[in-house]
């Protein structure tokens, strides 16, 4: 496994492996245009004092975009520092560390793995290692954290619980702005949350892979803190990729399927990529807001009750994430009415 690692091998050549290159529609500079400014994607400021302002700038980003940026949330920037840091040390440990500190548990609750979370030959490889766990509010997993570096688990749990209540405050913001009770997606809905830190090592033919293909996220809401000076992540929008340029201390947000379906349609779940570049290794860490299991996603009543009607079906979120994890891009006609 270890030498499965794209941190393990990805400067002993000068090309890219066949598995990692992607076919000509889907590299990099293939004729759509790259928005080279991140203006377009919206910031919120969530210190704002007029409520009303913030959740129609937040209604508006989720039904344009999809995507927004949130300053003044409330997160320190010394606990950004700190867990980006502590996240980027673990990537650098030497592979047989890192495997053997990602495995305390044999169910899988923590686990490193790269590319994508389910890899075989015969499928296109993606130029990143993933370290996830899951990090419910009852704490249960905390125990498989790695323990190494020393004070890993401090520092991420301290993050982790910062996460609660920053993802708390968005998704009670999204609720309102639609209409419903803020608390809405409060509970089973959003009890399932996961951590993933993903490393993207310098790639020597960024034009060729990606580091995350063309794909929306399966999950309620995603709040990202990436690196301030490394330009990677992009949105596609009206034909275009708009680059999301990292502003200092701030945090990517982005509307997951689960919350399109349970908007019914209102706000979208937007289309992203990740690319790589040839000098610098990049680190990201993604909160996932996603139900337990057994919660199942539907079309809030309160937005249909009104005459509008139910554009997707009622699904255990297990068998969303398995069909996802079965069509990837093609997941949305499996999920209609």
């Amino acid at each position: 496994m270890d030498q499965m690692l794209v941190s393990s091998w990805f400067n002993l050549s000068s090309s890219v492996p066949l598995s990692y290159v992607q076919p000509p529609e889907s590299r990099p500079g293939n004729g759509i245009d790259v928005v080279a400014s991140g203006n377009k994607i919206p910031v919120v400021d969530l210190a704002h004092r007029d409520r009303a302002e913030t959740l129609k700038h937040i209604l508006k980003a989720s039904q344009e975009y999809g995507f927004f940026q949130v300053i003044n949330h409330g997160v320190s920037n010394e606990l950004m520092d700190d867990t980006l840091n502590i996240i980027k040390e673990f990537h650098a440990m030497p592979a047989e560390e890192k495997l053997r500190e990602s495995s305390r548990d044999p169910n899988g609750s923590c686990r490193l793995y790269t590319s994508r979370e389910i890899n075989n030959k015969d499928v296109i490889q993606f130029w990143r290692d993933t370290l996830r766990h899951f990090c419910p509010p009852s704490e249960e997993f905390m125990e498989f954290l790695p323990q190494k570096p020393s004070k890993y688990r401090e520092v991420v749990a301290k993050y982790i619980q910062e996460m609660r209540t920053l993802g708390v405050k968005i998704l009670e913001l999204l609720c309102e702005g639609l209409g419903l009770e803020p608390t809405y997606c409060s509970g089973g809905l959003s009890d399932g949350p996961l951590l993933l830190s993903h490393h993207y090592p310098p790639c020597p033919e960024p034009n060729l892979t990606l580091g995350a293909p063309k794909h929306r996220d399966p999950n309620l809401v995603t709040i990202l803190l990436q690196e301030k000076d490394i330009n990677a992540l992009q949105v596609f929008k009206d034909g275009e990729w708009i680059l999301v340029h990292p502003i200092p201390y701030a945090f990517v947000v982005n509307i997951g399927l689960m919350l399109q379906i349970i908007s019914n349609g209102r706000v979208i779940g937007a289309e992203h990529r990740v690319v790589t570049n040839s000098g610098t290794a990049r680190t990201t860490i993604a909160y996932f807001i996603r139900p337990t299991n057994e919660q199942i996603i539907e079309p809030a009543k309160p937005l249909t009750s009104s005459g509008a009607n139910p554009i997707y079906r009622s699904i255990p979120c297990e068998e969303f994430l398995r069909i996802f994890m079965n069509k990837g891009p093609d997941i949305e006609p499996h999920l209609l009415l």
